[in-house]
């Protein structure tokens, strides 16, 4: 629209957001912008013809986050209640089975930098860029008006580093309507989770894993000895001891996670004490289980994020292939190896690899008998790669 900022791309680099991808780094421009106010709405042009429409970080390397590329479309608080009410149509369409699910997903629904998931009557948004602080007050109203039944929204924002995909997790702080409870119970294909969405990482919980929480309750039938390396507050320890698991040790550096773990086994009628807490490094733990000879029917390696930046790459794949020898040597014969990637700048293939290499370092036969990625509710956009970062496998250990 006319009386937008206009900013210069340099040369031949116009062709990438024409396709479809939703970022303009600094580096990218002709000349430095200088003096407009993050949040504001400006123009990306090439040769002073329009390209994109979006809005301005100067905090971030990413300069521009694209919201359109309709040279006549507004970006005001009608545009973001549209773009709100188009991704609650997929979830209304094809969430069944929970009462927590990721209502919209930054840059894939076409809200860049934008998250926000549902925890049963309250939702909790976090934005990733402190070009969005201007527009969050239209982005809470959109959501409370789409959703009709929320209770309160809840907001967690984050502006990133430089070198970090996503920051620490801070405390946040009421946007609307009631503040959510110290727990929030939800239920997920039937199974009980107790949420701390004020404190607890990422918005509380990490909802991408629920399609694998669910198969590992299908798998851990028969498998009565089970290891959950990076438990957090208990997900995939929980949906093992249901599914089947007898004694399932759960593993994590953050004491309160592991509290909040008890606390689920007990929700869902689980008595703690028939299984194991154990609060240190996995590959310290994995080590002592290793001299002790012991060994499990079921592991589930699903570690933070290793690679939080390109550079991080390389030694991200080293530690995948050291982390998954080590848990191979504590898998029995016929065990399965439920083991997760995270990182979105390791690729389905490299970390395929590294996971080979692991089972050749341990002349271990391994049968890969399923592979996931993210849920429906976390849709990936085609022209943004970023944007498949969650890589799962399960292996079966033949020898």
């Amino acid at each position: 629209m006319a009386g937008e900022p206009r900013l210069e791309l340099q040369k031949d680099l116009a062709r990438h957001l024409r396709a479809g991808h939703p970022w303009v780094f600094r580096k990218a421009l002709a000349r430095p912008a200088k003096g407009i106010p993050a949040g504001t709405i400006v123009d990306v042009v090439e040769g002073n013809r329009f390209v994109a429409r979006g809005y301005y970080d100067p905090l971030s390397p990413i300069t521009v986050r694209v919201l359109t590329r309709e040279e006549g479309e507004t970006v005001d608080d009608a545009f973001w209640r549209r773009r709100v009410a188009r991704a609650l149509a997929l979830r209304k369409e094809l969430v069944r089975g929970t009462t927590a699910y990721r209502l919209l997903h930054g840059e894939s629904d076409g809200l860049p930098g934008v998250v926000a998931d549902r925890y049963d009557r309250f939702a909790v948004i976090k934005l990733y860029s402190a070009g969005l602080t201007p527009w969050r007050a239209a982005i809470v109203e959109a959501l409370r008006a789409e959703c009709g039944d929320l209770a309160g929204v809840y907001g967690r924002d984050e502006i990133p580093r430089d070198d970090d995909d996503e920051g620490g997790s801070p405390e946040g702080r009421v946007l609307w309507g009631a503040e959510p409870p110290e727990q929030l119970a939800i239920d997920e294909y039937g199974m009980k989770i107790l949420v701390d969405v004020r404190r607890g990482q990422k918005t509380g919980l990490f909802l991408d894993q629920r399609e694998n929480r669910r198969l590992v309750r299908e798998l851990a039938r028969g498998r009565p000895e089970a290891l959950n390396l990076f438990s957090y507050t208990g997900g995939f320890s929980v949906a093992a001891a249901l599914g089947g698991s007898t004694h399932v040790v759960s593993n994590d550096l953050d004491a309160g996670a592991l509290q909040l773990a008890r606390a689920t086994f007990k929700a869902n009628g689980l008595d703690p004490a028939d299984h194991a807490f154990a609060n240190g490094d996995a590959f310290d733990l994995l080590a002592s289980y290793k001299r002790q000879g012991r060994r499990f029917d079921l592991v589930v390696c699903d570690p933070p994020a290793f690679a939080k930046s390109q550079k991080a790459v390389e030694g991200a794949l080293a530690g995948y292939a050291s982390l998954n020898r080590a848990a191979l040597a504590v898998l029995s014969p016929g065990g399965l190896l439920v083991t997760c990637s995270c990182s979105a700048r390791v690729s389905a293939d490299q970390f395929f690899e590294a996971v080979k290499e692991a089972a050749f370092k341990t002349r271990t036969e391994l049968a890969l008998v399923a592979e996931t990625r993210q849920p429906y509710d976390h849709p990936i956009s085609l022209q943004f790669k970023e944007g498949r970062y969650l890589k799962a496998m399960v292996l079966r250990r033949l020898s």
